[in-house]
Order: structure tokens, then C-alpha cells, then sequence
């Protein structure tokens, strides 16, 4: 079959550096970058489990579909 992943996107419009999509991915996929806001350093570790999506209170990150490296919506 194809094989799905997941990739989360953090919106930088919306994000307030908060951290707890940091804190509470169950993978650690994401890393602070040099001004705090998150960063997708481990995208291929995604699980689509959506603690980023659920736990972010500025609706800042949104999680992504994608199957073989293509953007399903």
C-alpha cells in the first residue's frame, strides 16, 4: 500500500513560543529554533497522534497528511 506520514506545520503568524507542542509531543519531534518558536526537527517521527494540534492554545499548528511525500489535504 502507500505509505502514509505525517508532518506538523507550525504557523509563526499565530505561534506565541509558548512550547507546549515541545513538551507535550510524545516523539519530541520538534526542537526550539534560535528565537523559540518551534521547529519540525524530526518530521519522518510524526505519528499524526495530533497532542501538537489539540494542546496548542493559538490554534497555531495544524498536522498534515501525506502519502508518498505528497500533501493529501
Amino acid at each position: 500500500g502507500t505509505e502514509k506520514a505525517f508532518v506538523p506545520v507550525v504557523d509563526g503568524r499565530l505561534c506565541k513560543r509558548c512550547g507546549i507542542c515541545i513538551r507535550f509531543c510524545p516523539r519530541g519531534i520538534f526542537e526550539p529554533d534560535e528565537q523559540g518558536y518551534p521547529r519540525v526537527a524530526r518530521p519522518h517521527d510524526c505519528t499524526g497522534c495530533l497532542m501538537c494540534f489539540y494542546r496548542c492554545p493559538d490554534f497555531a499548528v495544524e498536522v498534515e497528511r501525506v502519502a508518498g511525500g505528497v500533501p493529501t489535504g
